[in-house]
């Protein structure tokens, strides 16, 4: 009995346990069906709900039909030399006639108008002042007959005329007031009168007459900021008393300063002020230094050298007179003429990246300078120093020059463009020029000096890709022609580098280096546009790249 209860008890467990296991297995095939339907009906979602991998590659997207208006050229308004005896050279001036062809400055600006060496002021024995201005005509002739005009910094000091004996720089410009303020208001007068006669009014009435040079600074002023204002005094009412429609402004100084105080001398003292001029550079150290000894440090701010113009406008703008044209004078990465900056490809991304940032708020920006030949520091002795040049003292394109000369190839109606990076325009005759860049500040930081860091071979790291597309190109044949300067592109200081840095180089080095660098297009080839399709272009990009897409209609 008690072995056929437990053979019973036993086949009823094993019934048991075969139903819970096919429950089990039921509930398992619900979940797998559920599970299958679940998957299902996500995999018809709309393609909307999908989520896509957003692309690497920048885009620039414009419209070839929606137009911001005219475009600001402001950038090729001025340019800057070293002084005014130096424009008497041959070689400065051939040089002066290339970037005005290539760049198509309209003003220029030096300093030294009135030193020694240009012979413009002496006195007989009685004290009585002799004029002599044959240096200066020779010199304003020249730019006159290459289609750009003066932008008149009235300085350095006579030394018959001087105070004292403080000078800078190798050519000695004096640079204190004047031992008798009516006499340089007479030499003012006089040499307006002088311009007036051998130029036409109409002519000197587009000129611009800034009174000194960075009266900030003791090296450059040795006077006080009331001696200043008391020179700008004499300096205006003196150029006014010939014409009262000539532009005379001010104050010229270093680090954007003295603005506020210069309108609110000339309000109070009911003087005449038609536009502020001061300067900027992008390190973060110190304001003069012509020999290059202390280095320098390019600064990581984003906004060195824009900021400066854009707090410039707006304190013009709050002031007493708000609608004074600026000019910045002066401008560069860095105020010293020994920062291998300049030289580097770096500084072309650089110098559009600032221009870029400015937009509106002056009225020309005047890079310092175009070429190196230039004697601050007296004669230099080696083919690239750090110099400001766009142009180094043999001629050599250096990478900023290619900066401004791309931008003189722009149309004169500028797209809507959203990227901060670039400009897009557009010309009369239906062609399109794309002008992009990447400004990267590789600097290590305040540890490494500029003139450690940028005297190095520096290879451009990638920055992935850069994609053109711009809509409702009008139907056509196009040529496209592809510029570009960046890391070995239109790079003439390393190309130097490789050439073993000589201290002197020989005509053949000379051109070996221009034929390898002469800004001749990368690439050319034949665009068919169809009505509807978009233009597009892709490049790779690099640090500090900088690109020029020309497409011109067939």
């Amino acid at each position: 009995m008690s072995n056929l209860h437990f053979t019973e008890q036993n086949s009823l467990c094993e019934k048991l346990h075969k139903v819970k296991k096919q429950k089990s297995n039921l509930k398992f095939l619900l979940l797998a069906i559920f599970l299958v339907a679940l998957q299902n009906s996500y995999s018809q979602l709309p393609p909307k709900n999908k989520v896509s991998k957003k692309s690497d590659a920048r885009e620039l997207i414009v419209d070839f039909t929606k137009e911001k208006g005219s475009f600001n050229r402001m950038p090729l308004e001025c340019i800057g030399a070293g002084r005014a005896n130096e424009g008497l050279r041959a070689d400065w001036q051939q040089q002066l006639a290339y970037v005005k062809k290539s760049c198509d400055f309209k003003y220029i600006r030096m300093h030294g108008l009135l030193s020694d060496d240009m012979a413009v002021y002496k006195e007989d024995r009685n004290g009585n002042p002799e004029y002599n201005f044959q240096y200066i005509d020779a010199l304003y002739d020249y730019l006159l007959s290459i289609g750009i005009k003066p932008f008149v910094e009235l300085g350095f000091m006579p030394s018959a005329l001087a105070s004292g004996s403080k000078t800078i720089f190798w050519w000695r410009g004096n640079v204190t007031p004047p031992k008798d303020y009516n006499k340089w208001g007479d030499l003012m007068r006089n040499l307006t009168l002088h311009f007036t006669q051998r130029y036409g009014t109409d002519e000197v009435k587009s000129w611009y007459f800034e009174v000194w040079n960075e009266p900030n600074l003791d090296g450059f002023w040795a006077g006080t900021q009331a001696e200043y204002f008391k020179l700008y005094t004499y300096s205006v009412n003196a150029i006014k008393s010939v014409n009262n429609e000539y532009k005379v402004g001010g104050p010229a100084t270093a680090g954007a300063a003295w603005v506020p105080e210069m309108i609110s001398f000339c309000k109070e003292n009911g003087l005449p002020l038609d536009f502020i001029s001061t300067h900027a550079y992008g390190v973060k150290q110190g304001f003069l230094d012509e020999f290059g000894n202390s280095g320098t440090v390019l600064s990581k701010d984003p906004m060195s050298v824009s900021g400066d113009v854009l707090n410039s406008r707006k304190q013009i703008s709050q002031s007493a007179m708000p609608g004074l044209e600026l000019h910045y004078t002066e401008w560069s990465s860095s105020y010293t003429p020994a920062d291998p900056m300049h030289d580097s490809y770096h500084q072309a991304a650089y110098i559009l990246d600032r221009l870029k940032k400015v937009g509106t708020a002056a009225t020309s920006m005047s890079y310092w300078v175009f070429t190196d030949i230039f004697e601050e520091a007296g004669p230099r002795f080696t083919p690239f120093h750090g110099g400001f040049g766009l142009l180094n003292t043999q001629g050599i394109n250096k990478p900023a020059f290619y900066s401004f000369k791309f931008i003189n190839k722009l149309g004169n109606t500028e797209l809507v463009n959203k990227d901060s990076c670039s400009w897009v325009c557009k010309d009369a005759k239906g062609n399109m020029q794309i002008l992009l860049w990447d400004f990267t500040n590789t600097h290590p930081g305040d540890s490494v000096n500029n003139q450690v860091y940028y005297v190095r071979d520096l290879p451009a790291k990638s920055k992935g890709k850069v994609k053109v597309a711009v809509s409702n190109v009008p139907e056509g044949d196009y040529v496209l022609e592809l510029y570009k300067v960046g890391y070995r592109t239109n790079d003439t200081y390393t190309t130097y580098l490789d050439m073993g840095k000589p201290n002197q180089l020989t005509r053949q080095q000379v051109e070996q280096i221009k034929k390898l660098n002469d800004g001749s297009p990368v690439s050319k080839e034949i665009v068919k546009v169809k009505a509807g399709i978009t233009f597009t272009k892709e490049m790779d990009l690099r640090e500090n790249d900088v690109y020029l897409l020309n497409l011109v209609k067939l």
